[in-house]
């Protein structure tokens, strides 16, 4: 869940947050804050708008982003999309790379619709408060 993924984000135990929403995402929709636990959030589309398919290298892209923000194997990752379904698929396909712990944020950023069809009222990472910016 988002408080858990941020209670850890902000601990001792080194560990690093990658979005694998899109950049139409970021840009209209905003995107985690770490700055109070001294983070900054990885950036990577699992999907890339508009056509929604799915980069075939996320796994060498991502290992190389990892590399250069200084997260080594071994470190927790935790993985956030919209409500989460792309956010599963880009951790598991970590783990099989040999990265991890990685870590599904269930709820994602926006969480799942409530009973009128919107989002960000019922779950996610906005609707539990936690830090966040517009982009």
């Amino acid at each position: 869940m988002p408080a858990e993924a941020f209670r850890l984000l902000s601990g001792a135990e080194p560990s690093a947050l990658i979005d694998v929403r899109t950049q139409a995402e970021w840009a209209y929709v905003g995107a985690p804050d770490l700055t109070a636990v001294g983070k900054d959030t990885l950036f990577l589309e699992w999907q890339t708008y508009p056509s929604m398919q799915r980069d075939p290298s996320f796994v060498e892209h991502l290992a190389a982003l990892l590399r250069d923000a200084g997260v080594d194997r071994g470190e927790s990752l935790l993985f956030l999309c919209r409500s989460g379904a792309r956010s599963r698929e880009a951790a598991i396909a970590m783990t099989a790379a040999g990265w991890g712990p990685c870590y599904n944020i269930s709820d994602g950023f926006e969480g799942p619709l409530d009973p009128v069809g919107h989002r960000n009222s019922v779950g996610g990472w906005r609707a539990s408060g936690l830090p966040w910016k517009q982009t």
